[in-house]
């Protein structure tokens, strides 16, 4: 299943694309959030959804449990509703927003059938959502190559019966700790952050020298193969390690550690400087 945030009005909407349904499946307190602008949209749902059990109501028998990333990062089993579930459930729900998510609902699975037919498609949208955000094109242009190496690793790991989040935690923590000396939670304790993601938040040049661990990782797996965890982690070290190796040559040039505490907070200063104090 394919995880994916949409913009509704400014707010955020988690979503899982079934590639065998062909069908959205859509965080259901997320859609209450937009449409009752809640303080506590979760609050809100448990009520709305003993009422509707009482009444027999059929979203809250379709309604099923999918893992999303909460907003402290982790995946977690969440509520959620297909786009006919969703319908019904927006019936319920008294809201002058309605019609306009409605509207919404129906260009969001739209633009899905698009990208599959062109995945082009998909890449400019991920570009506008962080232009949305005020992202420079430059940086835009990086994060959206270490998506794509992101995948082609996870990928790789899969395939070497690699499944549970945890795992791919682990490795990932492995891999980015032997290239930037920072375990992932030192990183984002460095750069001020908590629950957002370390990729949003990493300048141009951490970008490309973190695309350049997977990319590496990658590459050492398709052709060694590992058949264990720990041949796993043996391997991610080591691709981790060739961005080691750059980041030295780097930071020789530079006279100044690419390590850097900034975050999204400056996005420009993402690409074109790095923290004057050496680290």
């Amino acid at each position: 299943m394919d995880n994916r945030i949409k913009v509704f009005e400014s707010k955020e909407v988690r979503t899982v694309w079934n590639a065998e349904e062909e069908e959205y499946y859509f965080s259901v307190v997320d859609v209450v959030a937009v449409l009752t602008d809640s303080k506590d949209p979760s609050a809100y749902w448990r009520k709305l959804k003993q009422r509707l059990k009482l009444e027999g109501n059929e979203t809250v028998t379709n309604c099923h449990g999918l893992k999303m990333q909460a907003s402290d990062g982790k995946m977690r089993m969440t509520d959620c509703l297909d786009t006919k579930g969703i319908l019904r459930l927006v019936q319920s729900i008294p809201s002058p927003k309605a019609e306009p998510f409605k509207m919404w609902l129906a260009q969001v699975g739209s633009e899905r059938l698009d990208e599959i037919a062109d995945p082009e498609q998909a890449i400019l949208r991920g570009a506008e959502y962080y232009r949305r955000k005020g992202y420079s094109e430059g940086w835009i242009n990086q994060r959206l190559q270490t998506i794509e190496m992101r995948k082609e690793l996870t990928d790789e790991w899969k395939s070497r019966g690699i499944e549970q989040e945890r795992e791919y935690a682990i490795l990932t923590n492995e891999m980015t700790k032997a290239w930037s000396g920072l375990s992932v939670r030192e990183y984002k304790e460095f750069k001020g952050l908590k629950k957002e993601n370390l990729r949003d938040n990493m300048t141009n040049i951490e970008l490309v020298l973190n695309m350049l661990a997977e990319v590496t990782t990658t590459a050492i797996s398709r052709q060694e193969q590992p058949g264990t965890f720990d041949e796993n982690k043996a391997v991610a070290r080591r691709g981790g390690k060739v961005a080691k190796n750059a980041r030295t040559d780097i930071e020789t040039q530079l006279g100044q550690s690419v390590i850097s505490p900034l975050n999204a907070n400056d996005k420009l200063a993402l690409e074109v400087k790095q923290d004057e104090d050496k680290t």
